[in-house]
């Protein structure tokens, strides 16, 4: 579909009833300072910023919670976590996903720590020179914690502002539109009205319902006089393919399971696994790593986001543990301690069940 076409430049909508109406329907988020603090004069720390908006690509709020926690207690400072060893990093960001970010989380704290003393960089400008920060988290830094009047936009504001303009077409192609809109309504108070935008978007502009009659931008809403749920206009999606594979769980004469390292680039870098086969687009017969019976337990689906992947899983007993010499043995009961994806996560607890 072809893009929207530019059109003169847009009015600016109405920031101060979107403060006004953040300063009393704030959501109390771990990472944030609420407005009546700034109010009191608190500013918010750029490493509780940055960590939390790593966090939040491509996971949910209720999801990040406890591992924004986590980390904080592990490494309260970005110094703290420049220090961390990468496996520590890794073990504590299992079940987030998209693992290149706890990779990236690691050398930008390190970058942080050699190129600006342990300072973050107080211009989106700057930021974006930092390793695993892109425009949208540069801008959210910048504003959040500097209030550098520049445009936030994330999932929940193209959706506010493709309503209130009444965008004929996906978000996606009228990508720059959105973010003009949006730079040119940006006041004084930048980081809270972006904050006020993602709320708006996360309780009152939601994905599957528009509460309009609540709404502080209500009365400037072109979707509003149309039907706001018929906006975003909704883009086709690729086929996702299907990849098959299978997973070995073999054990030791004490029970422990071997695990090993992923390779250092690519899908899951790193990161902890049983012996897995390739993934292929075919469903093969599986090529067992080790001569034993091997028993089939079933198999398990994961979605990642280019591709759903099946997995046939399988379990033996091995009696030499000499025999798989790239790895480890690792306790059943203490499998928590591992930097496991979730899709191995569900491969051993389906043997192990």
């Amino acid at each position: 579909m072809p893009k929207a076409a530019r059109s003169q430049q847009p009015a600016p909508l109405d920031s101060a009833a979107v403060l006004a109406w953040y300063d009393r329907h704030a959501r109390t988020l771990p990472w944030r300072v609420s407005p009546a603090d700034r109010v009191r004069g608190a500013r918010p720390d750029p490493y509780h910023v940055w960590l939390s908006e790593i966090m939040l690509q491509q996971t949910t709020v209720a999801a990040v919670g406890k591992y924004y926690a986590r980390f904080l207690a592990l490494w309260p400072t970005v110094r703290a976590l420049a220090a961390a060893p990468l496996d520590a990093v890794l073990v504590e960001w299992a079940g987030l996903g998209y693992y290149a970010r706890a990779r990236n989380l690691r050398a930008c704290a390190e970058a942080v720590v050699a190129r600006h003393t342990g300072n973050f960089p107080q211009t989106s400008a700057e930021l974006l020179t930092l390793p695993g920060i892109g425009p949208y988290t540069a801008a959210a830094i910048a504003a959040i914690a500097f209030d550098e009047p520049i445009a936030v936009v994330d999932g929940n504001v193209d959706r506010v502002f493709a309503r209130y303009l009444a965008l004929p077409v996906p978000v996606r192609d009228a990508k720059d539109d959105v973010r003009v809109a949006v730079q040119v309504s940006v006041p004084a108070r930048a980081g809270d009205f972006a904050q006020a935008l993602m709320d708006l978007g996360a309780t009152i502009c939601a994905p599957r319902s528009a509460n309009c009659l609540i709404c502080p931008l209500a009365a400037g809403c072109a979707g509003r006089k149309l039907d706001p749920l018929a906006f975003p206009v909704k883009a086709e999606k690729p086929e996702r393919p299907t990849r098959y594979g299978h997973a070995f769980v073999i054990r030791d004469s004490d029970g422990d399971v071997f695990l090993r390292q992923r390779p250092p680039k690519g899908l899951l870098a790193k990161m902890t696994e049983p012996p897995v086969s390739d993934w292929t687009s075919i469903e093969l017969p599986p090529a067992f790593p080790v001569a034993a019976d091997w028993r089939h337990h079933g198999r398990i689906v994961h979605v990642f986001t280019h591709f759903r992947l099946e997995l046939e899983v399988w379990s033996s007993a091995v009696p030499d543990p000499k025999l798989l010499p790239d790895g480890w043995w690792a306790d059943p009961a203490r499998l928590d301690a591992e930097a496991l994806p979730t899709v191995f996560r569900k491969a051993l607890a389906l043997a192990l069940e």
